[in-house]
C-alpha cells in the first residue's frame, strides 16, 4: 500500500502540531519517523491510521483518497510504546483475536499465532494472562498481535522501548526481514538515531512538527539538508562551532586551525558553521587538535562520553573503553577535518566528505 501525504496540516486549538506535510512512502518499504518528544512523530502516524483527521490536506492509500475514511475501514495495525492487551484473555487469544474477527479457520490461527510466537519468544507463555508476564512481554504479545494480521499499513510507535537491551537487538534485526515479503507498508517512529541507521530503510526527521527530510536511511544521516537535520539525527548532540574560511585555511580560533579539505576549498570565504558527530572526536591519534577543559566523564558500559568546553563551545566527545578524566581537567582531543559538515549562515547543508 502506497501512502501519499499531501500538504497536511494539524491543529489542535489553534496550535500547529503538524506544519504543511507531503511525504510519500512506497509500498513495501520500511519508513521511519525520526525526532524528539513532541517532534510530531505519533500525530503523523495517527492521521495515517485514521484516529485523526487533518486540519487540512489529504491522505491517500494506492490512489484512493482515504482523508475521511475511519479507521475501521482501514486494513491497518499500530503498536504503542505503552501496551495495551485485552486482560481477560490469554497471550495465544490476544494474538488470535484479530485473525478470528477475521474469519480464518482454526488451523490457519494457530499456523501464525505459533510462528509469530515463536518469531517474538513467546511460545512458552501462550497460555498465561498478561498479569502474569513482564512489562517486555506484555509489549511482544502486543507487537505480535499487530504483526499477526498481514495489514497493508503497520504503525510502530517506538514499539521496542520497553523491552531489554539483547531482546531489542534482535528484533532490529528481524522486523525489516519479518516486513520484506509481505508488501506491507510499515511506519517505524523512534526517538533513537543509532535505532534508525540499524534499521535502515527510509528515514524523515521531524522538528517541532516539521519534517527537516526523508530519504534512504545512510543518505540521510551523511547528508543532512540542514544544520536542524543533523541535530535530530544525532545523539549525543552534534558538535557545531563557527569558523571562517580564508583560500585554503580554515580558523576556529587563533589556536585551532587547519587546511581545508579539497571539498571545502572551493566555497567562497567568509563565516561557516561546523558539525563534529561526537564519535568523530578521538582522545588519541591523528587530525585537528583542540584542547578540551571536561565538564563532565561520563561511563556507559564500554563507551566514554566526555562532556567539555572548546572555545567557549559546549563540545561532546564519545569514544571506545573508560575514560575517567577529572572536571577541570584539560585534555587534548583530535578529529578528522575530512569528515565535518560544513553549513552556511541560512545553517543549510553545503559541503561533506561525510563517509562513515
Amino acid at each position: 500500500m502506497a501512502i501519499e501525504l499531501h500538504n497536511v496540516v494539524k491543529q489542535v486549538d489553534g496550535q500547529t502540531h503538524i506544519y504543511d506535510t507531503s511525504l510519500n512512502l512506497v509500498k513495501g518499504e520500511f519508513n521511519i519517523l525520526l525526532g524528539t518528544t513532541l517532534s510530531g512523530k505519533t500525530t503523523l502516524m495517527r492521521l495515517m491510521a485514521g484516529l485523526e483527521k487533518p486540519t487540512s490536506g489529504e491522505i491517500w492509500f494506492d490512489g484512493e483518497n482515504v482523508t475521511r475514511i475511519p479507521v475501521q475501514k482501514r486494513n491497518v495495525a499500530m503498536v504503542y510504546q505503552a501496551f495495551i492487551n485485552y486482560p481477560s484473555f490469554s497471550v495465544y487469544e490476544n494474538i488470535a483475536s484479530p485473525l478470528k474477527v477475521a474469519g480464518l479457520s482454526k488451523s490457519q490461527v494457530d499456523e501464525r499465532v505459533m510462528k509469530i510466537a515463536d518469531l517474538l519468544k513467546l511460545t512458552p507463555m501462550l497460555n498465561r494472562q498478561p498479569s502474569e508476564l513482564s512489562g517486555g512481554q506484555q509489549q511482544r504479545t502486543a507487537l505480535a498481535r499487530a504483526l499477526v494480521k498481514g495489514s497493508d499499513l503497520v504503525l510502530l510507535d517506538e514499539p521496542l522501548a520497553n523491552l531489554d537491551y539483547k531482546l531489542r537487538e534482535e528484533l532490529r534485526d528481524e522486523l525489516p526481514k519479518l516486513f520484506a515479503d509481505t508488501g506491507a507498508t510499515v511506519v517505524y517512529a523512534t526517538s533513537e538515531p543509532l535505532e534508525a541507521l540499524l534499521l535502515g530503510g527510509n528515514t524523515a526527521t521531524l522538528d517541532r512538527g516539521r519534517v527537516v527530510q526523508f530519504g534512504p536511511t545512510a543518505q540521510t544521516y551523511r547528508n543532512p539538508v540542514s544544520l536542524t537535520g543533523a541535530k535530530v539525527f544525532s545523539d549525543p548532540p552534534i558538535n557545531t562551532a563557527r569558523v571562517r574560511k580564508s583560500g585554503d585555511n580554515i580558523q576556529l580560533s587563533d589556536s585551532i586551525q587547519w587546511k581545508a579539505p579539497a571539498h571545502v576549498v572551493k566555497l567562497d570565504d567568509g563565516e561557516y558553521t561546523i558539525g563534529i558527530r561526537p564519535h568523530q572526536i578521538k582522545i588519541s591519534g591523528v587530525g585537528v587538535n583542540v584542547k578540551g577543559k571536561v565538564q563532565i566523564a561520563e561511563i556507559s558500559g564500554s563507551e566514554s562520553i566526555i562532556r567539555m568546553t572548546v572555545e567557549n563551545n559546549n563540545w561532546v566527545c564519545e569514544t571506545h573503553g573508560i575514560h575517567a578524566f577529572e572536571v577541570g581537567e584539560e585534555v587534548d582531543f583530535f578529529f578528522d577535518a575530512e569528515r565535518c559538515l560544513y553549513f552556511d549562515n541560512a545553517e543549510k547543508f553545503i559541503a561533506a566528505q561525510a563517509m562513515e
